[in-house]
Formats: structure tokens, C-alpha cells, sequence
């Protein structure tokens, strides 16, 4: 059984709580200084966007600029379409930060076009992200992308067009995970670090462009480096 509120407050916010399997959700604002809201979200104060449930598809659409996706979901076997075009967005998402339900089997796919954009994915606690499908596609410069995984089995895929670009990265847990950076652009930063205890980890890192900076730690569970 699937139960879900939505109410809409003025000029453009979104407030979901959503509680239930098997819940598709759609959400779209077109325009800036939009918020879908969460994590103390801000405006008029709403908060929310709390989804909690099993085999739940969330499609959201920002199209603006300075708009704001925030909230934790909380499920198993989640797929989440998220695109946003403009210049000064915020993402910031957690995946079951108290480990209700474990969010495994997600799929998550980003589609990013825009510059000055920060997004901030934390999926998973305690190497609970058993199968994570993630993708990032992103045109623009001066991004700036956080992700933590704490996962069980991952993949993840970044696609980086663009200049001044940053890649921060944590991928920790007990199962290894595979890592695929595809970039072209100049002044990129990457700062990646794989930490799956006692297991394997791969990297793949194609990059194309001048001047920047990369540090990249594989350490399962050795001596403590930094670059």
C-alpha cells in the first residue's frame, strides 16, 4: 500500500513526505529559486522530501537556475531520475541515512547541464549499497560533485565535459567497487579515495584537458595515506 502527501506552497516548493511501495513520483519546476524540499530545506521553511518505502522511481526536473533538491530516501531497490539544467543548482541527497531499510539495488541517473552547480550524494551507512547503479552526465563548468558510498558491490560512472570542474569521491565497505571518470576539460580537480576493507576496488579515470590536480588512494585496509 502506497501512501504519499504532497503539498505545494507558494512560488515554487515542493513539499513531500511519502510513505509506502511501489511509488512513482514525478516532480517538475521550471523557472529559479526553486526548492524541492528536506534537510531543513529554507524560503518558506517547508522541509520533507522524505520517501520511505520499497521499489520506488523518482523522476525530478529542475529547469532554472539557483534551484534546490534536498532530502533522504529511505528503500530498497530505488531508481532515481534526476536532471537539471541551469547554473547555481544544489543537490543534496541522502540514501537511508539510518539504515532502515539497507538501499540496495538502486539505480541513480544525474543528467546535469550548467555551470557553479554543487551536488552532494551521501548513499548507504554500513557497506548497506549492495549493487548501486550510479551515473553522473555533466556539461558545464565550475561544478563541484561530493559522493560518499558506502556499499556492498557498486558501479559508478562520471562523465565530466567542462572546465574548473571537481570530483570528490569516498567509496567504502566490504565489497569492492568499480569507478569509470570520463573527462575532458582544463583546471579539473579529482580527489577519490577507495576503501573497500580487506576486498577489491577498480578505477578506470580517462581524462583530457590542462592543468589540475588528481589524488587518487586505493587502501583496503593498510597503512593510512594522503596526497
Amino acid at each position: 500500500m502506497t501512501s504519499a502527501s504532497l503539498l505545494y506552497g507558494a512560488d515554487n516548493e515542493i513539499y513531500v513526505d511519502q510513505s509506502g511501495a511501489t511509488a512513482n513520483i514525478d516532480l517538475e519546476q521550471l523557472g529559479s529559486g526553486n526548492i524541492i524540499g528536506g534537510l531543513q530545506s529554507a524560503a518558506g521553511s517547508m522541509n520533507a522530501l522524505d520517501l520511505d518505502g520499497l521499489n520506488l522511481t523518482l523522476d525530478i526536473n529542475q529547469i532554472g537556475n539557483t534551484n534546490k533538491f534536498l532530502g533522504d530516501i529511505y528503500g530498497d531497490s530505488i531508481t532515481g531520475f534526476f536532471e537539471f539544467d541551469g547554473d547555481s543548482n544544489t543537490f543534496t541527497i541522502q540514501g537511508d541515512p539510518t539504515n532502515t531499510f539497507g538501499i540496495d539495488n538502486s539505480n541513480y541517473n544525474v543528467d546535469v547541464t550548467g555551470g557553479s552547480n554543487t551536488f552532494t550524494l551521501d548513499h548507504g551507512t554500513t557497506a548497506l549499497a549492495a549493487t548501486l547503479d550510479l551515473d553522473w552526465i555533466v556539461n558545464g563548468d565550475s561544478n563541484t560533485f561530493d559522493f560518499d558510498i558506502n556499499y556492498d558491490g557498486a558501479t559508478n560512472y562520471v562523465d565530466v565535459d567542462g572546465d574548473d570542474n571537481t570530483v570528490n569521491f569516498t567509496g567504502s565497505g566490504y565489497a569492492g567497487g568499480y569507478f569509470y571518470l570520463d573527462q575532458t576539460g582544463d583546471n579539473r580537480t579529482f580527489n577519490i579515495q577507495q576503501l573497500s576493507t580487506q576486498d577489491n576496488d577498480w578505477l578506470k579515470i580517462l581524462s583530457n584537458g590542462n592543468n589540475g590536480t588528481v589524488c587518487v588512494i586505493q587502501n583496503d585496509q593498510g597503512t593510512s595515506t594522503s596526497c
